[in-house]
């Protein structure tokens, strides 16, 4: 077997194509793993996401993250929840330090940008009271 992509009559030629939601979903995971986001996804997403997750057991990591994928750059914009008392720009920072270092890791696309938008703030012990509440309701 030859090395390198190579057979007897030199690399071998094709061509690969990276679809648009598995940016999303790199992009996504990497952003969740950044230390002070609290959630993804803005207001109304955001909690028909919860839902939908409590019932199906999983989450969706393209949740908050749109991107755009051309053949050599990607764009990312993200929507987020921060955690009470984290520096909103060093976490936004770490966050766009991540997200283009495992897109660049995984897929040799350029990240030209990430755009972050920070929806709301969690404080600690708020969804523990909602929760309380709604699974009070229905038995």
């Amino acid at each position: 077997m030859a090395e390198n992509g190579a057979d007897r009559n030199g690399p071998v030629k094709g061509r690969t194509t990276i679809a648009d939601s598995v940016v999303a979903t790199i992009a996504g995971i990497a952003a969740r793993e950044t230390s002070g986001v609290y959630a993804m996804g803005g207001g109304m997403k955001r909690a028909l996401g919860a839902v939908r997750d409590r019932v199906s057991s999983s989450s969706d990591p393209t949740r908050g993250v749109k991107v755009e994928v051309g053949e050599k750059q990607a764009a990312v914009d993200l929507d987020i929840v921060v955690e009470y008392g984290e520096s909103i720009s060093d976490v936004a920072r770490q966050i766009r330090s991540n997200v283009a270092r495992a897109i660049g890791q995984m897929t040799a696309l350029e990240v030209v940008e990430v755009n972050i938008a920070v929806d709301d703030v969690h404080i600690e012990g708020e969804e523990d009271e909602d929760e309380e509440q709604s699974t009070s309701r229905v038995q």
